[in-house]
């Protein structure tokens, strides 16, 4: 069996891994987008590495566009397989593939225009709308705990990883001539006590496992303290400073814990009264999507939500209004007075937070909170190391607003919690672990930590790299 690693090698976006088996069937673990690199990412979301006509499965861990964004590009090109994934996966897959062609398309829309200015030809983008919508007709979902056969040789199954709505671990067992094979896909792992989720669930002893590292080197904050880390960042820009208060968010997931933050910080009375906006149409579908499947919640969301009033759902109080229309949106540009923006993207490269941190980087009563990871190169990161000056949209801004970060939101594990989670396998028995989904220098430092655990054997593998199992 040969397993080859083209995405998410040695960096943390564009997961994508290629197993093919003994008698020829390929099968692709995630399908994921380049993102944050500018012109480079391009390029690099275009030359997959692999023909798509070729791939007949292709095993999806979860929804984010890093893992599943270029599904609509390889079903563009000829992909006429089987997307296996949750249900829940399936269901955000269907909004964000699609919201990701629409920003494609207006990106595109946007450099052509400048093309045309230098006498260049217009390019086309990865995928559209269209394309998103139509390559849906190829997922099938599979609910955690349930096996499925592929063609008698390969048997998937998803454990709950607790990273997002419906995010798994994959657990493949393989024939490979006379012996079999298990193989365990991390996709990413979440964190533990979360106040939505469930934690990442044990899954069966595998041969070989292809771990994620995003936080392999350092440790979060403990979730105890971030609701009143969040209401400190409210109090200090909203009620001292009267400004606005912008929370860049992913779309699923950090949109819904802030979200479900607020709500018990207003129900125990402490959240003042200060208008909080949605801004970010995905971040409403997802919400309502999240809504729909209760069997990823904890029990102490489940009880929160019991204890309630039965009209009314954890994901909504009364400050609270999800904008959807470009001209609602625009306005709260214009709006003076202080409040709450939640909008996406998370690392402030892309989507409406983008020109609502272009018309608010400048003011010093404004504060941008941070409340996940941001890739090196994006605007994400380059505002929060602390640059003077920025570029948005092609104009450079100072920065002169207060700049607050709350680590522990984060949807991935760190170290310890990673290290823990691989605990229900025997390091004896683990012929090799594949450390994935990483910067490199952080997949050195959590190399260490591995082998301080107990473990052995661990590849830290190239773009392009292949292994014969």
């Amino acid at each position: 069996m040969k397993l080859e690693f083209l995405g998410a090698a040695r960096e943390v976006t564009g997961s994508k891994h290629l197993i093919t088996t003994k008698n020829g069937i390929k099968i692709l673990l995630d399908c994921g987008m380049y993102q944050g690199k500018g012109l480079e990412t391009d390029g690099m979301n275009r030359d997959l590495g692999f023909d798509p006509k070729e791939i007949d499965y292709l095993i999806l861990s979860h929804a984010h566009i890093d893992h599943s964004g270029l599904i609509p590009y390889i079903h563009k090109l000829g992909f006429n397989g089987t997307v296996l994934c949750t249900p829940a996966t399936r269901d955000l897959c269907a909004v964000m593939l699609a919201d990701a062609g629409r920003i494609q398309e207006g990106d595109v829309q946007q450099f052509n225009k400048k093309r045309k200015k230098e006498g260049l030809d217009p390019v086309e983008p990865i995928y559209t709308e269209d394309d998103a919508k139509a390559c849906m007709s190829c997922f099938i979902s599979v609910p955690y705990h349930k096996q499925f056969n592929i063609e008698g040789e390969v048997t998937v199954e998803f454990f709950d990883a607790g990273h997002i709505l419906g995010s798994a671990c994959v657990y493949l067992e393989i024939k490979d001539g006379r012996r079999k094979i298990k193989l365990g896909f991390t996709g990413d792992i979440g964190r533990y006590d979360k106040e939505i989720l469930k934690d990442p669930e044990p899954f069966p002893q595998v041969d070989y496992l292809i771990m994620e590292s995003t936080y392999g080197d350092r440790l979060h904050d403990t979730l105890d303290t971030a609701e009143q880390d969040l209401l400190m960042a409210v109090l200090d820009t909203c009620t001292k400073k009267k400004g606005k208060l912008i929370i860049p968010s992913f779309a699923v997931g950090r949109a819904q814990e802030i979200i479900y933050a607020f709500d018990r910080l207003r129900n125990k009375g402490l959240l003042p009264d200060i208008d909080v906006f949605v801004d970010s149409p995905l971040s409403v579908n997802a919400t309502e999507i999240m809504k729909l499947h209760s069997e990823c919640f904890n029990d102490k969301i489940l009880d929160y939500a019991q204890n309630e009033d039965p009209n009314k759902d954890p994901f909504g109080f009364d400050r609270l209004q999800f904008i959807q229309s470009v001209e609602a949106s625009k306005a709260l540009n214009e709006r003076n007075k202080t409040c709450i923006i939640i909008s996406a993207s998370g690392m402030m490269e892309a989507g409406r937070v983008k020109h609502h941190i272009a018309n608010n980087i400048e003011n010093p009563k404004t504060t941008i909170l941070c409340v996940g990871y941001c890739e090196p190169k994006t605007l994400g990161a380059k505002i929060m190391r602390g640059d003077k000056q920025v570029s948005i949209f092609g104009h450079v801004h100072n920065v002169r607003c207060d700049l607050r970060r709350i680590e522990s939101y984060s949807g991935h594990g760190d170290y310890k919690e990673m290290i823990s989670y691989i605990g229900c396998q025997k390091a004896a028995k683990l012929k090799k672990i594949f450390v994935v989904h990483g910067e490199a220098e952080t997949q050195e430092h959590f190399r260490d930590h591995l082998v301080e655990a107990g473990y052995k054997n661990i590849e830290i593998p190239e773009r392009l790299s292949s292994y014969e199992l």
